[in-house]
């Protein structure tokens, strides 16, 4: 009797690209290759992705929709405001990266130049200022017009440029269980949101004197 041939799935196609991508240290070449390589039709990809490209780019994506929904199972996150909701969406997706650190290190460091690294992001930096404004409470939207009339758009830009500085401090840390990143993302959630407070100093201070002391005196 044949074994059924399983479903091809767009989770499925994404982790044969990692494990391909960290076997071989290097991306899959071609559609053809890729898919005869793991016993599926081109068309079958197709139904998914429109290249090679767009599956890396999916990857990050991936990452923060798994972030969601594992917050949504907690039936106390709702009622968290927005730093909470932030915070905890720092340390979930933060938890994800480093399960998977080994394939994210090879892909973000995979290019010289940062720009090109950081344009397999364009799908994470949308799905995350969707993120970014679903949690922006009524609350924290009058806080930004008292302070110099912010838009929303502000507000987004400003936490993608955020994620992506964490992003980046992770990717440099050697500390045991990633501990400087923990401390990062307490100190520049408790900075960003006592700014918006217009009660800015010692937080900012604060946070200052870690990225000085990580950044001058551990290199």
């Amino acid at each position: 009797m044949a074994t059924k041939k399983s479903t091809i799935t767009r989770d499925k196609i994404v982790s044969m690209y990692m494990d391909y991508t960290l076997e071989n240290n290097d991306k899959p070449k071609s559609v053809y290759n890729f898919t005869k390589l793991n016993n599926f039709s081109e068309a079958e990809f197709y139904n998914f992705f429109g290249t090679m490209e767009s599956v890396e780019k999916e990857i990050f994506k991936i990452f923060l929709e798994k972030t969601v929904e594992l917050l949504e199972k907690d039936p106390d996150y709702e009622a968290y405001d927005m730093k909470s909701k932030m915070l905890s969406f720092y340390f979930t997706f933060f938890e994800l990266l480093t399960a998977n650190r080994s394939y994210v290190t090879m892909s973000l460091k995979q290019h010289d130049n940062d720009l090109k690294n950081l344009m397999q992001l364009s799908s994470l930096r949308n799905s995350f200022k969707n993120y970014v404004a679903g949690i922006t409470s009524d609350e924290y939207r009058i806080k930004l017009e008292k302070f110099q009339n912010f838009q929303e758009k502000a507000i987004q830009e400003t936490s993608w440029i955020q994620l992506l500085l964490t992003i980046k401090f992770w990717l440099d840390d050697s500390s045991p269980a990633f501990e400087k990143t923990d401390l990062y993302i307490e100190k520049s959630i408790k900075a960003t949101f006592e700014f918006m407070n217009i009660a800015p100093i010692d937080s900012l201070i604060d946070f200052g004197k870690f990225i000085f002391k990580e950044k001058i005196y551990n290199k």
